[in-house]
């Protein structure tokens, strides 16, 4: 067994992973180029927004369109971009455990702090041993954040190899949930008092699961619009749920219901979004749809429909500058 990384701060992951923290979404050019430009502008725009980690996930960093050589490519990037300002977390591509080994050690050595390990888990070809070996081989060599959006089929066997992970294998440090609900409670229930927990997806799944134990949030608006995120924020550490439920109807609710109705969904509005607030374009690689001239004004209108901060939570709405995680 090679030795282990150095022990990684827990405290400061859990810092860096509270409060709005946003992801990294790859920037492309219209004939499907990487654009390192809007890329790094990306990086800047969410540092200055008060983000502790810059996130790479398999989804919304559109792993499902970049080779393996480009997924190292970006990992160099956002590290060399963020040059030590907030924790960078790697992220996979369903790699078998050779690789997944290869990759964790190229990921130590680019910079990155975690890695987030997403195994294969198709047509029942793994079982609770084989995921919990394959954690433990890749945690010999970088510090893991778990993502559990592959136990969605599979709920309790999910939440067995977590419970087996967090009592077996010590380099594990932080959990992100995709699965939401009644497994999202237990699995917080479980571990929040050893890992980091970080919801994914929107404000409505981390107020779900706060009581049960979790530190952050994937947030959309940290992107474009910081002081929604912050504000939602602030409403959090005062425990005034009511005005939370407020930011949540008047600002995430139109951005999915609209978001889920566009051709290409989540993804291409997101992308649809860096070009309206000047970050790239709105361009994904086919066979990915980007937005039509046509859909892209019913972001824009979206946008410009959505009601002043101030009026929905007037006693959240201005607050002291905001440094990583949103914490002030």
């Amino acid at each position: 067994m090679t030795r282990a990384p150095d022990a990684i701060d827990r405290d400061w992951v859990r810092r860096s992973l509270s409060g709005p923290i946003s992801a990294v979404h790859p920037v492309f050019a219209r004939d499907g180029a990487i654009d390192g430009d809007g890329i790094r502008t990306q990086i800047e725009r969410n540092l200055g927004a008060g983000s502790g980690v810059m996130l790479l996930t398999y989804g919304d960093s559109l792993h499902s369109l970049l080779t393996d050589a480009e997924i190292g490519e970006l990992l160099q990037i956002v590290v060399q971009q963020t040059a030590g300002r907030a924790m960078v977390v790697a992220a996979d591509r369903q790699w078998w455990t050779g690789k997944e080994i290869e990759f964790a050690k190229f990921a130590r050595a680019a910079g990155a702090d975690v890695l987030m390990v997403l195994p294969p888990f198709w047509g029942g070809s793994v079982t609770r041993d084989s995921l919990v070996a394959h954690y433990r081989a890749v945690a010999d060599h970088i510090p893991v954040m778990l993502v559990t959006a592959l136990f969605a089929a599979n709920q309790a066997v999910g939440l067995d190899v977590i419970a087996r992970l967090a009592d077996e294998v010590p380099n594990i440090v932080a959990i992100k949930d995709d699965v939401t609900g009644e497994f999202a409670r237990r699995m917080a229930l479980l571990v929040h008092d050893r890992w980091a927990v970080l919801s994914g997806g929107q404000k409505q799944n981390h107020l779900d699961v706060l009581p049960y134990g979790c530190d952050g949030y994937m947030s959309t608006y940290l992107h474009f619009m910081p002081e929604i995120a912050h504000a939602y924020w602030r409403t959090i550490q005062a425990n005034d749920l009511p005005a939370a439920a407020a930011i949540i109807r008047a600002y995430d609710q139109p951005w999915f219901d609209l978001a889920f109705v566009l051709d290409g969904n989540f993804d291409a509005m997101f992308h649809a979004s860096q070009e309206v607030f000047g970050i790239g374009g709105r361009w994904r690689r086919p066979p990915y749809h980007s937005l039509t001239d046509a859909e892209m004004e019913r972001v824009r209108a979206m946008y410009a429909a959505l009601p002043k901060l101030a009026d929905v939570v007037p006693g959240y709405a201005a607050g002291a500058a905001l440094g990583p995680g949103g914490r002030p």
